[in-house]
């Protein structure tokens, strides 16, 4: 009897071990069916989400936006991607609330109040004409020039085209407050176009951006003296500083690209210390003026400061932070408003206007154009 009792509880030992067995096996297998459904799953919704990604070329992801698109349409027929940059007319709908419209300077599309359903449908046909079609470049530009958004282009300059996104007057992903590390130096997108026509018998004619430095490019005097005989042109800052810069910095820089500026000068201080006349001059690089920075002059009553200059900088309506430095650091710098016989006027780290000795020690902001 008692080995006919071991027997049993033997028999009930390996019982038992196996039904746990099987248990651990049904759950290492459910386990497994789940984590494979899993990954069925996403699998499916990833390439549903590229299948439909792809109908803007992957435009969409780069936006942020998801959206389902339904369809592109080129005049009536069906296509899986949008058309090359043309004279087409276009037309968004979408779904849900959402607001669509066709970028044409960017060429591609902008959507406003964009939730996860939204649906949208392009249409583009044949036959807009060139006058239609610069009217949306313009309206376009326009929109560039009135957004300050901050983000680092450099890649743009780095392979070369930044040139093609500012000479085709597109200015494709350029906006205010850009900037651009080139040779060592931060170059903020002030302006857009703001010189074009500008200038005596060589106004420019030609697409640009107006760039200046969001750092000092080094501290220095308007002259070793103090004096601002002779106005702006006949500084040492106008004649030896900022050509030194040109060469050494920019040049290598921008090359060919950087503009030359029909611009006029102040060249004549009367007894009184007010600034008598101005001249034509080609330059490309300056320091900014007090209209350029503030959109009037403050510290003279003479017209002659204001010259070419005579409007306030984009970045500066914007961003007014920017007008006494960047968004990490304060400086004092130059500006080339006479105000006496012997002193400048010039910005201040704190964010006022304030006027000074020609040979005190302040940071140079050059302003450059690039086209």
């Amino acid at each position: 009897m008692g080995g006919g009792l071991l027997e049993t509880n033997n028999q009930l030992e390996r019982f038992t071990k196996n039904k746990k067995n099987k248990k651990i096996i049904y759950s290492i297998v459910g386990i497994l069916l789940i984590i494979g459904s899993i990954t069925i799953y996403k699998t499916f919704a990833f390439y549903e989400e590229k299948k439909s990604f792809n109908v803007l070329k992957g435009r969409i992801p780069d936006f942020g936006y998801d959206i389902k698109l339904l369809s592109v349409v080129i005049d009536d027929k069906k296509s899986e991607t949008i058309p090359e940059r043309g004279l087409y007319k276009t037309n968004v709908h979408c779904t849900n609330g959402t607001f669509g419209s066709w970028d044409y300077n960017n060429w591609n599309l902008v959507l406003n109040n964009v939730s996860s359903e939204s649906k949208c449908n392009i249409e583009f046909t044949s036959g807009l004409s060139e006058e239609e079609y610069n009217k949306y470049i313009e309206a376009g530009k326009a929109m560039h020039r009135n957004t300050y958004r901050g983000k680092d282009i450099t890649e743009y300059y780095n392979d070369g085209s930044l040139y093609n996104r500012i000479s085709n007057g597109s200015f494709e992903d350029i906006y205010i407050g850009d900037y651009i590390v080139a040779n060592g130096i931060t170059w903020l997108i002030a302006d857009i176009d703001n010189y074009m026509r500008a200038g005596a018998s060589n106004a420019i004619l030609k697409h640009h951006i107006t760039l200046i430095s969001s750092g000092s490019i080094q501290a220095t005097q308007m002259n070793e003296e103090d004096t601002t005989l002779g106005g702006y042109a006949h500084s040492k800052m106008y004649k030896e500083i900022l050509p030194e810069i040109l060469e050494k910095k920019v040049i290598p820089a921008f090359g060919e690209h950087t503009l030359t500026l029909s611009t006029l000068v102040t060249n004549s201080v009367n007894s009184e210390g007010s600034t008598n006349s101005f001249a034509w001059a080609n330059r490309q690089i300056d320091l900014m003026n007090e209209v350029n920075v503030f959109g009037a002059n403050l510290t003279t009553t003479s017209y002659y400061e204001t010259g070419m200059d005579t409007m306030q900088y984009a970045l500066f309506q914007l961003k007014p932070s920017f007008m006494h430095g960047n968004t990490k650091t304060n400086y004092a710098y130059w500006l080339r408003n006479v105000v006496s016989s012997s002193q400048f006027s010039f910005m201040n780290s704190n964010g006022a206007l304030e006027i000074g000795n020609a040979s005190s020690i302040k940071s140079i902001r050059p302003r450059i154009l690039v086209g």
